[in-house]
């Protein structure tokens, strides 16, 4: 017969009474979930992914709040309150960029809705299953990320823990983004092909090059994510730009009509032709299959965890009495009960939404509570299992919205209501709450878990946590709203093949320019936004500006998925665009599934791409994301997941057992957050262009021209200047200083 376990004593005891819920902790881990959140958004637009956020917070959180004298639960509640920022942000930008591909505006009242709504209806989910997830299940789920919070919460209460790197490489981050990006000391890529002209043929690989963003951000992102990721990524990025379009190219070139999808013959494509036509697609079907086979892989898991969750939450709920201790003490559940059904009428009641109060409306409604209370619960489970880090919300967000799509048109098929444009915005509504209070949900569950082993008050932790949410929503929101419009290009060139075209504009809405170099014309136009699926109109997919007579008169490109790579002088937008990666398979399974169209032949491609490298025992989203995303995206990624390999082998880490408090980790974090908010920064200097064209030191020198006609001019200096090699060098010292943190000795880093 086994002895029961011990009683798990907190390290702050229940009867202790120590100030908690104070101004000074919840502000500033609002302003710190703010931070994070942006950085956040810029990284999910920019490659689809990020990192999280609970331990730098955490760090951050004793050092800023060393400042004046606070507790291990204030700090606490300052990372709390900081960790729904970078949850949030993630579901925000993996969703609703997704409205522009649809053919809608990412307008302020949609982002914010569902941003705060979903939001806080994750946490208020999340509640009931506290007493389930953390305290019936102590010991049994570790919630690894949380635990790690707890102990450098610990650590800091007894004076051993500094945030000194964080803010180290947040300042070289920073500095690093500057001057690349508004002084233009050096390039953003480097580039080099892979094939040449020798004696007229064409010796390599014909259509393919080597490239590398050197980003900070992108370099701390490979290396908290490690080796095995990285390479991941990079291998998909690999087979797609250095085996399967050079494929395209080699074979293709000799057709004499366009292969479809694409519009024009292959010889006379582009690199960036091959990726949009055919690349783009293939990278969808495998982000698509990726995200649902890791779904399958984990369903024992995750049925299990719906079983015992609610059979844990039953006698939690039934046995003989709540406990009336501090460190029991949840928000009541008929409040929690209430505030949730209060969120799902508002969402009804915003007509932007697509749901409102008919049939439609309530399907909506009731699939946003079921889907939503399923996947909070799993994405709980799984945070206490394998940590949010590694919680598939993308997964669950395609599983959501097939379930989403699939009733829809059953319901569609018995005539209860019409596939059109606006049902697409209610599926893509669904999903978005579903996907934004599912990611929340694993973060509450993560600080919750934290507070558990520190010796929290539960309700002051949802209290804060409940705050922190609808601040980074709010700002989030904001966030993504202005680097869209920062990043807009408008463009008259690319409408003047349309000039005999005539739009009916009765029921339009009007607008005007708002950024770049026609930003002086006020005149209010009709805007016009047309959905990728929507082919069967005079004008392709877009968003236009019309004058009265329904003539186009700009092409409204957008920095998220946005086509055009110059403007109308000329210059190169494309490195203000985001590809956002998984944005564009939520439109394509919206579109494929209500429309019964979709190019299936290149999306199975990528499908079938995935099986295999799960048959191979590989994970398969991660590499479906590499093929996803252009490849200069993937290489800064994959060195610092090599940096992160050299610097494990050096201190001999076992594999799983790295630390994520360690200083070459923090420095990392400091990395993505400064470069981050740089890049988004910089963004917003885009509504007055004249302010970085002042600080372009690039444009002064003439090292903006190309560097073969500055060789041809006998400058080789200017030359070398605007080359692959300033642009290597800086990143090179970035990567360096990693490096050399992360084989200093542990002990004396991290005093």
């Amino acid at each position: 017969m086994q002895d029961n376990p011990p009683e798990f004593k907190p390290y702050v005891s229940d009867d202790a009474r120590v100030p908690e819920l104070t101004w000074f902790p919840v502000v500033m881990g609002a302003l710190l979930g703010i931070v994070f959140g942006a950085s956040s958004i810029y990284l999910v637009l920019k490659v689809g992914l990020t990192v999280s956020a609970s331990i730098p917070v955490a760090v951050l959180s004793i050092t800023i709040t060393g400042l004046r004298k606070t507790t291990i639960l204030e700090n606490n509640i300052v990372q709390t309150t900081g960790s729904a920022g970078e949850s949030l942000a993630f579901a925000v930008g993996l969703i609703m960029p997704a409205l522009l591909l649809l053919g809608f505006d990412i307008d302020v009242v949609r982002v914010m809705t569902i941003g705060v709504f979903g939001g806080l209806l994750g946490i208020l989910l999340m509640i009931p299953l506290r007493q389930a997830f953390i305290v019936k299940q102590h010991g049994k789920l570790t919630f690894p990320e949380g635990r790690a919070c707890a102990e450098v919460l610990i650590a800091g209460e007894k004076g051993g823990s500094t945030a000194s790197m964080i803010f180290s490489g947040f300042g070289l981050g920073f500095l690093y983004q500057a001057g690349m990006q508004v002084f233009k000391l050096w390039r953003e890529e480097a580039t080099v092909p892979l094939f040449a002209q020798s004696a007229g043929k064409v010796v390599g690989l014909k259509g393919a090059s080597l490239s590398m963003e050197v980003n900070p951000s992108l370099l701390g992102v490979g290396y908290i994510i490690g080796p095995k990721i990285a390479s991941i990524m990079v291998a998909g990025g690999v087979l797609a730009y250095l085996v399967i379009a050079p494929m395209i190219v080699t074979f293709g070139e000799g057709l004499e009509v366009p292969l479809e999808p694409g519009t024009k013959l292959i010889r006379d494509m582009e690199s960036k032709d091959i990726r949009t036509f055919y690349i783009l697609y293939i990278g969808a079907g495998a982000v698509a299959a990726g995200g649902i086979l890791s779904m399958l892989k984990a369903m024992p898991v995750i049925l299990g965890a719906v079983f015992t969750s609610f059979k844990d939450l039953i006698a939690s709920r039934s046995g003989g009495g709540l406990s009336k201790r501090r460190t029991d003490t949840d928000l009541p559940i008929p409040l929690v009960v209430l505030a949730s059904v209060i969120l799902i009428g508002l969402l009804m009641a915003v007509p932007q939404l697509g749901l409102g109060f008919g049939f439609t409306g309530l399907v909506g409604a009731i699939m946003i509570m079921v889907f939503g209370f399923l996947f909070v619960t799993v994405a709980s489970r799984l945070t206490g299992e394998i940590g949010s880090s590694s919680n598939p919300i993308s997964g669950m967000t395609v599983a959501t919205l097939l379930l989403t799509c699939l009733i829809l048109l059953v319901l569609d098929g018995f005539g209860w209501l019409t596939i059109n444009k606006e049902i697409k915005l209610t599926a893509l509504t669904v999903a978005g709450v579903v996907c934004i209070a599912s990611s929340n949900g694993g973060s509450t569950a993560q600080a919750l878990k934290t507070g558990h082993l520190v010796g929290a008050t539960p309700k002051s932790q949802q209290i804060a946590i409940l705050v922190g949410a609808l601040t980074s929503a709010l700002v989030v929101g904001l966030v993504l709203l202005a680097l869209n419009e920062a990043n807009t290009t408008y463009s008259k060139k690319a409408v003047e093949a349309y000039k005999d075209v005539k739009i009916d504009v009765t029921d339009l809405p009007k607008g005007r320019v708002r950024s770049g170099d026609y930003a002086q014309d006020q005149t209010e136009y009709y805007v016009l936004n047309l959905g990728r699926a929507e082919t069967d109109k005079a004008l392709p997919p877009g968003k236009y500006l019309l004058d009265d007579q329904g003539t186009p008169v700009y092409l409204v490109d957008p920095a998220v998925n946005g086509s055009l790579k110059q403007d109308d002088q000329g210059r190169d937008v494309s490195k203000g665009k985001f590809d956002a990666p998984k944005t564009v398979l939520m439109q394509l399974i919206i579109d494929g599934i209500l429309d019964r169209r979709l190019p299936w032949g290149l999306v199975l491609l990528g499908v079938v791409i995935a099986i295999t490298l799960e048959l191979s025992g590989v994970a398969s989203l991660p590499f479906a994301v590499g093929v996803y995303l252009p490849l200069a995206a993937s290489t800064p990624i994959f060195v610092g997941g090599m940096i992160r390999w050299m610097v494990d082998r050096y201190h001999r880490v076992p594999e799983g057992k790295e630390d994520d408090s360690s200083p070459s980790v923090l420095l990392s974090s400091g990395y993505i957050a400064g470069g981050a908010i740089a890049a988004v920064l910089i963004s917003f200097m885009n509504f007055r262009k004249e302010w970085l064209e002042r600080w372009d030191f690039s444009s002064r020198l003439g090292w903006e021209t190309k560097s073969e006609e500055l060789l041809k001019a006998g400058d080789a200096w200017q030359s070398f200047l605007y080359s692959n090699g300033p642009a290597l060098g800086a990143f090179g010292i970035l990567a360096i200083v990693l490096l050399i943190v992360g084989l200093l000795p542990r002990k004396r880093a991290s005093e």
